[in-house]
């Protein structure tokens, strides 16, 4: 079967994606701006339902998105660098997905056609979340963002 008629993301290599490409597999599920925890031991990842303080949580995007990771020191831009061991991402995100050869979920908006079936599936974390201004400790907000 010819390649062409394919999608994208199942034609390209994520190195080879038009910036455009990349930036609209993020489907908006926030995930990947909430905070988590580490065992240095296991490399077991937790995460909390805390969201950063740049989180717009009404459209589930980064507020200052160009600048974020210079105003949140913290903040880790996905790359194809960074796509070579993805563990410490959601396992619905669809860079990990992509990554590690498997397809995108049929809620994704690029399958969906829908920009809202993330939220309609249940993905949409921030829709549940409370800002790191508000927070204190980060174990005291572990969750299971499992689905």
């Amino acid at each position: 079967m010819s390649r062409t008629g394919l999608p994208f993301w199942q034609r390209k290599e994520l190195t080879k994606l038009s910036n455009e490409e990349w930036e609209s597999l993020c489907d908006g599920c926030t995930k990947c701006c909430v905070y988590r925890l580490q065992d240095e031991d296991t490399r077991a990842i937790y995460f909390t339902n805390v969201h950063c303080r740049l989180l717009d949580t009404a459209s589930g995007r980064c507020s200052d998105y160009p600048n974020r990771t210079r105003r949140v020191p913290d903040c880790v831009s996905i790359t194809p660098a960074v796509l070579e061991d993805p563990y410490w991402l959601p396992e619905s995100c669809a860079y990990r997905r992509i990554a590690e050869g498997r397809d995108l979920p049929d809620w994704h908006p690029l399958v969906s056609g829908d920009p809202d079936s993330v939220v309609t599936a249940g993905h949409r974390v921030c829709l549940r979340t409370i800002c790191e201004d508000d927070a204190g400790a980060l174990e005291e907000h572990l969750v299971d963002w499992i689905g």
